[in-house]
């Protein structure tokens, strides 16, 4: 597995520094969001599908570094836990699965490829807290954003706080305030 500064790098070698993202590039802001994370005291894995989250684009953001259908070249640089993050995370079609996240039989869509699954509580917490450090970025990043999206984030973050750390339960809080 990679150093955080080889993930980086690999990034970087895919044009993350000139893919334009709120606050900066998407480098810049995949960099906050790994921060974030180790922050929360998360672990390396969860820590470096943060810094990847992007790779295959998401719901919200479409533009991709690299091909769902080629997912060993992320998983040679993060491992392959990490990249499973990174897929959950990049697949997750949001209108279907954001408001079920919860609850522990709630359905997850998979924007690829359409298949609706049922995650385990880890990776529900996992994908909580990967979103959470995302969009909060995000948000602090863009006043217009953060107007236009803020409260509906906010409370659907809360309904998610059985989910969270107590460190991300407290920013979600503290963004609120």
């Amino acid at each position: 597995m990679a150093t955080d500064a080889e993930a980086a790098e690999f990034l970087l070698d895919r044009g993350a520094d000139r893919v334009e993202h709120p606050g900066g590039t998407l480098l810049s802001h995949s960099r906050r969001v790994h921060a974030m994370l180790g922050a929360w005291g998360a672990r390396p894995d969860l820590r470096f599908a943060g810094l990847c989250h992007a790779f295959y684009g998401t719901d919200g953001f479409g533009t991709a570094l690299g091909d769902p259908g080629r997912r060993g070249e992320l998983a040679e640089v993060v491992g392959t836990e990490a990249e499973r993050l990174v897929y959950m995370y990049a697949s997750c079609d949001r209108r279907r699965s954001y408001p079920h996240l919860a609850s522990p039989d709630g359905p997850f869509t998979d924007r690829f490829t359409g298949t609706v699954l049922c995650p385990p509580r880890a990776d529900r917490r996992d994908f909580a807290e990967l979103t959470v450090a995302n969009e909060l970025d995000v948000l602090t990043a863009s006043a217009e954003l953060r107007a236009a999206h803020g409260d509906a984030l906010g409370e659907l973050f809360t309904t998610w706080r059985p989910l969270l750390s107590t460190s991300a339960g407290r920013a979600v809080q503290d963004f609120r305030a």
